[in-house]
């Protein structure tokens, strides 16, 4: 009884983690399209580092990237506990969600639109003219691009974390817990940062190589610094799942 009470603990474990994991890929896709200044956030004034090609490097983040350090904690704790095995099976099924979320947006926006619906939003809150369903699809179709970029990246890195955390684990066992975490965030994160951007925003869009590079540099930094940030919560969800799965009924 109490074997199989652990079972349905560990069971539920990886439910809930999968949720968790599910539910900030699929929002962090269609977020994505936006692209904001951290400076202006910040109330700063633009960074203009110097990069390369005489260009200025400025902090500009796809919204999509904020939550997606809590995507790869979670897809570590999963791969602690669950090994790439867990890890492959809810990346190949948060996929199969994107894809179709790719398809039920893309539907929308080929659908004609309800004549109240254009009447009711026809001005924006200054009174100008305004086209809800061009700007609808205008959202949703730039989104289409980083879903497809995305899908890409997220499966290769997602494999390529999982073999990396499960490779630092076989080399440290069950220390250093911070170094495989970290580690494998930064090997696949390098790939996942400037894949997504290179095919829905360069071959996909209308952005620059120069504008790819820039915004992947940042976003990659953004991602490493904050998976160094939130050790200590790896630690910590560790410390409770742990209690959780010896704790009697």
């Amino acid at each position: 009884m109490i074997a199989e009470h652990k079972m349905d603990r560990k069971q539920q474990l990886y439910l809930i983690l999968s949720a968790i994991f599910l539910t900030n890929a699929i929002v962090a896709e269609f977020a994505g399209v936006k692209i904001f200044s951290l400076e202006k956030l910040l109330g700063l004034r633009p960074a203009q580092l110097p990069f390369f090609g005489g260009q200025k490097l400025d902090f500009n983040l796809s919204v999509g990237v904020v939550i997606w350090p809590l995507v790869f904690i979670v897809s570590d704790l999963i791969n602690e506990y669950f090994g790439r095995e867990g890890v492959r099976k809810i990346s190949f099924i948060t996929a199969g969600m994107i894809a179709w979320g790719f398809v039920i947006v893309l539907a929308g926006t080929e659908v004609p639109p309800a004549g109240f619906w254009l009447e009711l939003n026809s001005t924006d809150p200054s009174g100008n003219q305004f086209d809800i369903d061009y700007a609808y699809a205008s959202i949703f179709r730039a989104g289409m691009g980083i879903i497809v970029g995305s899908l890409a990246a997220f499966l290769v890195s997602q494999l390529i974390d999982a073999y990396a955390f499960h490779y630092l684990k076989k080399l440290t066992g069950h220390k250093k817990l911070w170094l495989r975490a970290t580690g494998s965030t930064v090997i696949s994160q390098l790939i996942d940062s400037f894949i997504i951007l290179f095919i829905a925003f360069y071959l996909l869009g209308n952005w620059s190589m120069q504008q790819v590079l820039q915004v992947g540099l940042v976003q990659y930094t953004y991602k490493v610094s904050l998976a160094i940030l939130l050790t200590p919560l790896i630690y910590l969800a560790h410390w409770a799942i742990d209690r959780y799965l010896v704790k009697q009924s």
